[in-house]
């Protein structure tokens, strides 16, 4: 009888529920949860590994901008760019953000390398599951080599703090505008660095180890082609280095301060918490505080620079490549990748391409009972940072609330058949 009701209840509209609620105050919560917009749930993998990626902009769109593209490419076959990045100039509004996300990034893998030495981290010996507790749980979702003979249970391990966090690595390119392709034979001679830091440092970042080409004045377009009669030497190459760093230095000080401060404060943090030696003191709850705060900083700084500067992905495989093209390297061996010849099918990316969330399992009692496989449908979900600096004592995000079903009571294990 109940789960006749049930499915009746499901097949009504938000709209009739709303009048049914006017004459049952039982409904009333239920029409509340379906219009709820803020409500959010952990983004499902894709079952079919052959089908592609969503598109961030819609086909139609993209369709529009090439038309539109081709008419301005006939109408002014040579034309000097106006709008950076795409002439080769800085944006420099963002060269503070990109500061900003580095020194985020810095100080967030400098707080989590401490968390993990003091909250239990599992990951999985046969795939990439990740578990923050004193016992792995026991849902049955191992995709790894022989998940059938476990019963896809997985067998776990201590994790580190590349298992909570990833970060894909792509080419770096000195020149983006000049030559923002790769070929196949130059890829064992191109640097590979992790796309965020190579996106930090096309808006404005300078790294010894990784230089950059600065231009001073805007590179023209000649029948689609990028051309710059700026002349490569040594000498025009300081002016408009100096010219950038000069521009950096005098906005951007006090910001690369605040930065640099932070990550003081998260060293200082972790001093103290050594010699305090107390996993649920204060010192352990300001240092969660402020490494989930760097991690909010960099995945917003992240998003903003990824408004101007493009990155690509692969619609089928996770490779990722920052600059206005995608590079030429035949190493996709995703699905459909012998009708391409191994090259890539590159789409717009999204911030989860370049920051992997890996998102875990939310646990209410680290020292509780291993999370139940019948019961995994109550069970609410995190980013592992998130997941981690939630259980050192920082405060649950509000955009994170929902996904972590803190408004579910689990019920017991010999409850499981009484649940509708």
């Amino acid at each position: 009888m109940q789960r006749k009701i049930l499915s009746e209840l499901n097949n009504l509209s938000s709209r009739n529920l709303k009048c049914l609620s006017n004459l049952n105050p039982n409904l009333r919560l239920l029409s509340t949860l379906l219009d709820d917009t803020t409500y959010s749930d952990v983004p499902k993998p894709e079952k079919n590994k052959s089908k592609r990626k969503p598109y961030v902009t819609p086909m139609k769109v993209l369709i529009k901008r090439a038309k539109e593209e081709r008419e301005v490419r006939k109408a002014q076959p040579c034309r000097l760019l106006e709008h950076p990045p795409d002439n080769g100039l800085l944006v420099p509004e963002l060269v503070e953000v990109a500061h900003r996300v580095y020194f985020a990034r810095e100080s967030l893998l400098l707080g989590l390398s401490k968390l993990v030495r003091l909250f239990p981290v599992k990951r999985c010996r046969f795939c990439f599951e990740v578990h923050i507790g004193n016992s792995g749980h026991e849902i049955r979702t191992c995709t790894g080599t022989m998940s059938g003979f476990r019963r896809a249970l997985h067998v776990w391990r201590r994790g580190q703090v590349q298992d909570l966090i990833h970060f894909p690595h792509c080419f770096h390119l000195y020149d983006r505008v000049g030559k923002p392709r790769v070929g196949h034979d130059e890829r064992s001679r191109v640097k590979r660095i992790p796309a965020i830091i190579e996106l930090c440092i096309q808006a404005g970042l300078d790294l010894e180890k990784y230089p950059t080409r600065r231009r001073a004045n805007p590179v023209y377009s000649i029948e689609g082609r990028i051309v710059d009669f700026e002349p490569e030497s040594e000498k025009d190459e300081k002016i408009g280095n100096k010219k950038m760093q000069d521009c950096v230095t005098v906005e951007n000080l006090d910001a690369k301060k605040h930065e640099e401060n932070r990550i003081s404060d998260i060293e200082n943090l972790i001093d103290l918490v050594e010699k305090s030696n107390d996993d649920e003191g204060q010192y352990v709850r300001e240092l969660s505080i402020k490494t989930l705060d760097s991690w909010f900083h960099m995945i917003s700084g992240a998003k903003q620079i990824m408004e101007k500067y493009t990155v690509w992905t692969c619609g089928y495989c996770p490779e990722v490549q920052v600059g206005p093209k995608g590079h030429k390297v035949r190493m996709c061996k995703a699905a459909k990748h012998q009708s391409r010849n191994g090259l890539h099918a590159w789409q717009e990316a999204t911030i989860d391409d370049i920051v992997g969330p890996n998102y875990v399992w939310h646990v209410r009692d680290l020292h509780g009972p291993p999370l139940d496989n019948n019961l995994k449908r109550f069970y609410g979900k995190a980013p592992s940072v998130v997941e981690l600096c939630v259980q050192a004592g920082a405060p649950v995000p509000d955009q994170y609330r929902s996904m972590m079903r803190l408004d579910v009571v689990p019920p017991d294990r010999d409850e499981v058949d009484l649940v509708a």
